[in-house]
């Protein structure tokens, strides 16, 4: 998980998201759950969570298409295109090229 942990920091760095990296057992379902806590009831992740994603996506500005049945992309403002293939979770694809490319801001800033 220590890819996803480094996307999702600097993806929260550059949508200005302050937290630290957790990992909470839920109890029920016997789930582990793994963001940054940001003080809220729930970990911020937007690997995961659809509405964490599209704010992040909305703060940050990014473009998203889906101009092929085999590819999501998404479009920073620093002009990084991030591609997924969606063909085994369109969800997962389209919310981590949303992340991958918030990582990318957030790597180029100070």
């Amino acid at each position: 998980m220590s890819e996803d942990k480094e996307l999702l920091e600097l993806a929260a760095k550059a949508g200005a998201i302050k937290g630290e990296w957790s990992r909470w057992h839920q109890s029920y379902g016997d789930l582990w759950v793994e963001g940054l806590d940001t003080g809220g009831p729930i970990l911020w992740n937007p690997l995961t969570d659809d509405g964490d994603a599209l704010r992040l996506a909305v703060k940050l500005r990014l473009e998203l298409g889906f101009p092929k049945e085999y590819c999501v992309w998404s479009f920073g403002t620093n002009g990084v295109v991030c591609t997924e293939d969606p063909s085994n979770d369109p969800y997962a694809a389209t919310r981590r090229a949303i992340v991958r490319a918030a990582a990318e801001i957030g790597r180029g800033m100070e």
